[in-house]
């Protein structure tokens, strides 16, 4: 072979071979052991209890809720809260919780809330009951006052104190919502107290079973009780009563005080009631009607 091809032959490579790093799993092991550091302090932190912060917390929620936080019997409402957890654990020493709260305990203290809030609801309940007898008594003095003694049947329920007015004779003619004299002088006499109480009142329109006359002004019972209901809500704002604390409904003859085989019922289950309604809490209005039978009433 001539020397141009053997210049012409390219010449050989020569690869140096890698060298092997031996010592890289130290920064695999150095990760892992700062990671484990990592893990151990946030473990140390969160068993930590800051009783101060914590009796901060305990006194904030105490005022927000009106009451003093209490978990068990303590000297104070914070110290109450802190005493009753358990200790928290040690983790450099290992030491485990000293004072573990017991089931007994936990349920003592849940009992005592219960009967705290019975006793709560109770009282309230009483004072929801008392402000209405007043306003009953009031309603019932100033209808004596006009020359009215019997013109209302009382009763307090859970919506509050209803004052059942008697329209036969006394509100309207038969098949008309136009208030008559003595329905004015009536209201007139219930609408200072009334307008007087911070509670919403409700005017209830309420009819007899005897339907109305065909080919009349109203086509039915319904008609008739709802257009009373209003008539006597206008008038009673001409007296005062703010619109925002009074609204009507009319119930036809859905809801009779007795049964249509009572002869009284022609009259009496024609009328409109006058619903003060309770301002008290749902559990301390369905305490209302056992109280006003306590009373007597």
């Amino acid at each position: 072979m001539s020397s141009a091809g053997r210049g012409r032959r390219k010449a050989k490579h020569h690869e140096e071979e890698e060298h092997e790093n031996h010592e890289r799993w130290l920064v695999s092991y150095a990760d892992m052991v700062t990671l484990l550091m990592c893990l151990f302090i946030v473990l140390f932190a969160i068993s930590q209890v800051d009783k101060t912060k914590f009796a901060a917390l305990a006194s904030g929620l105490s005022q927000s809720f009106g009451a003093p936080i209490t978990a068990l019997p303590g000297t104070t409402p914070e110290g109450s809260v802190l005493d009753s957890l358990p200790s928290p654990a040690d983790i450099e020493a290992g030491v485990a919780p000293q004072n573990p709260a017991s089931q007994s305990q936990i349920d003592t203290a849940a009992a005592q809330a219960a009967v705290q809030r019975a006793q709560q609801i109770q009282k309230e309940a009483a004072a929801a009951y008392d402000e209405l007898a007043a306003a009953r008594d009031r309603i019932d003095a100033a209808l004596t006052a006009a020359g009215y003694p019997g013109a209302a049947r009382y009763e307090i329920d859970e919506r509050g104190l209803v004052v059942h007015v008697v329209s036969d004779g006394v509100l309207y003619d038969a098949e008309s919502a136009a208030l008559r004299a003595d329905g004015v002088r009536v209201l007139n006499a219930i609408a200072p107290t009334l307008t007087d109480l911070p509670n919403q009142v409700r005017i209830e329109g309420h009819t007899n079973s005897i339907p109305v006359t065909p080919g009349g002004r109203y086509p039915s019972n319904w008609e008739l009780s709802t257009d009373r209901a209003t008539t006597v809500v206008r008038h009673l704002i001409t007296r005062g009563l703010p619109p925002t604390r009074v609204s009507a409904t009319g119930y036809a003859d859905t809801q009779p005080l007795l049964p249509d085989g009572d002869r009284a019922s022609v009259s009496v289950n024609r009328r409109v009631d006058v619903v003060v309604l309770s301002n008290a809490s749902a559990e301390a209005n369905a305490q209302l009607a056992g109280l006003d039978a306590a009373h007597g009433n």
